[in-house]
Formats: structure tokens, sequence, C-alpha cells
């Protein structure tokens, strides 16, 4: 598994599974052209690569350029790294027909194809001996002992403490994990928990 700093931007699921298998990093959908109509999304975008860059890796087509040329259009240059796979003529295996230009997407491409294109872009590859910013990350045990699942009230908390950190209300406790992890300390979530603890008690 590589590690990377830098935040990953890919088009849908099928992309991020792939990639998920070589790469360790946060690694966030467009949602192919719902990007352009999801302002939370974006603003989260920005955070991240404020905060540790972004490579944005889209489909080797026009649709795929189309909204690659939107997040340079929306996102601080130096900020930004570029990821290009190369133009693979075929039909990804969960597909009854090939894309619109005949090309493989990034979930067609394997794993040595991947890395040249990450490589290429200038991504910051971590040493396994490099330390973690956070020793102890956030963790599914985490979420569920701070309330945030596993409750009946744990949906309302959820959105409340994404509501309070600024981030799309709309993430599921599996898309949180690596947004907290990539973006918060400890500290951090805890003083977000304790200020909706006060704003409760204040509208009671």
């Amino acid at each position: 598994m590589l590690r990377i700093k830098e935040a990953i931007i890919v088009e849908g699921r099928y992309d991020k599974n792939v990639l998920s298998q070589l790469v360790d990093t946060v690694i966030l959908e467009t949602s192919g052209f719902g990007i352009f109509h999801h302002k939370e999304k974006l603003a989260l975008f920005r955070r991240l690569a404020e905060q540790r860059g972004l490579i944005i890796l889209t489909d080797p087509d026009g649709a795929g350029f189309v909204i690659r040329n939107f997040l340079k259009g929306s996102i601080p240059p130096h900020q930004l790294k570029q990821a290009y796979v190369p133009d693979i003529y075929g039909k990804e295996r969960r597909k009854r027909q090939p894309g619109k230009e005949g090309k493989l997407g990034v979930e067609g491409m394997g794993p040595a194809i991947l890395e040249q294109a990450l490589r290429r872009a200038g991504a910051t590859f971590l040493e396994e001996e490099t330390p973690q910013k956070e020793k102890h990350p956030f963790t599914k045990a985490d979420l569920f002992a701070l309330g945030l699942t596993g409750r009946p009230d744990a949906a309302q908390r959820r959105q409340t403490l994404l509501e309070q950190l600024q981030l799309p209300v709309h993430l599921t406790p599996n898309g949180l994990l690596p947004v907290l992890n990539a973006l918060f300390t400890r500290e951090e979530l805890e003083q977000a928990l304790a200020e909706m603890k006060e704003e409760k008690v204040e509208k009671t």
C-alpha cells in the first residue's frame, strides 16, 4: 500500500474502489458532473487542498477533462497536482458497452499505470517510517463511543457535528472518517462536540 500526502479526487465510486486498493490517503468523488452543483463538497475539496494538497485523477475522456478544468478553475493552482492516465481503448468488466469515446476510465487501469500516473503528477509518497501527524487516527469505534453511530439520535448528532465543522451534511459515517483524519485532531473534534453540548443546553 502506497501512502500519499495529498488527497485524491476521482469521478466515481468504482474509480475510488480501485484506487483505494493501491494507495492509503483520502480519496473523494466528484459524483461525475455532480460537483458543479455541490457547493459543500467543493468547499471540502478546497479545505483539503489548502491543508494537504489535491491530486486530480479523472478519466481521459472529454467528460473527465470538463470536470478537471472545473476544479482547476475553482481551486488555487499551487494546491493542485494533475495526474493523467493514458488513452487505452477497451471496456471495463462491469459495463455492457464501452464508454462514449471507447476509452478505459480510471477504474479500468492496472496498479502499475495508476502508480506511474501519481508519480508523474508529483505525488508526495510517504515512507513507512515517517511518523504520522496523529498517532491514533479516528476509527469506527471512536464514532460509536462519541455517539455518532449506533444509537437512535446518532444521525442527528452527526448532522449537527458536520454543520459545526462546516462539512457536507450528507457525509456518511464511512465518508466522515477519512475526512476527520485528514482535517482534525482529537482535541478539535472534542472541542466541537463540547460546543454542540453547550448549544443544546442553552436551547433547553
